[in-house]
């Protein structure tokens, strides 16, 4: 199974657009979004093309293949004008690996969940990096519309023994961990 992660679209037509081709491009199974898919959040500038309802039209014609995660900037609204469910975090077994998929606001490499993991994957930092720590790997894809502290917009893919952390423009590898 080949996971393409990422966070924070914050209603920008442009990056979601980018991110579906980007997600036909790796030829991923599932695209797992941390997050904050249409609000821009009252911290953040209008994203380019902020356009809340056309990514969810755009989310919506690939709901089949979308694993969801609810954001701190997603509401209940949020869920009225989307096809699929958002999910308060999601966890999946891979060849022995624990995976556990959250937005970060409450989770995140300075504060871990109680329950076991190997991989955390989170957003919500606008910033993207693989980092270890206590023998746990931390990955935040960043932010495909609003990075920050100098970062790409950027995503990451999970599959076998290595996660890889990419571009989202160009498709150039950042970083990449094998597990």
């Amino acid at each position: 199974m080949k996971y393409l992660i990422a966070s924070d679209v914050h209603g920008s037509l442009d990056a979601a657009e980018t991110l579906l081709t980007r997600f036909e491009e790796e030829k991923a199974d599932r695209l797992i979004l941390l997050g904050d898919l249409y609000y821009h959040g009252p911290r953040n500038p209008f994203p380019s093309g902020y356009e809340p309802a056309a990514v969810a039209c755009l989310l919506n014609e690939v709901k089949e293949k979308l694993i969801v995660i609810k954001g701190n900037c997603d509401s209940e609204v949020d869920q009225m004008i989307s096809d699929f469910k958002f999910l308060p975090s999601f966890a999946v077994w891979v060849g022995g690996v624990r995976a556990l998929f959250t937005h970060g606001h409450k989770y995140n490499l300075g504060s871990p969940p109680p329950r076991e993991f190997d991989i955390l994957f989170y957003g919500h930092e606008h910033t993207g990096y693989i980092k270890r720590s206590g023998g746990r790997l931390f990955v935040n894809p960043g932010s495909v519309s609003l990075p920050k502290g100098g970062t790409a917009a950027s995503y990451a893919v999970w599959e076998g023994e290595s996660v890889v952390l990419k571009d989202l423009s160009s498709g150039r590898v950042l970083d990449c961990v094998d597990l």
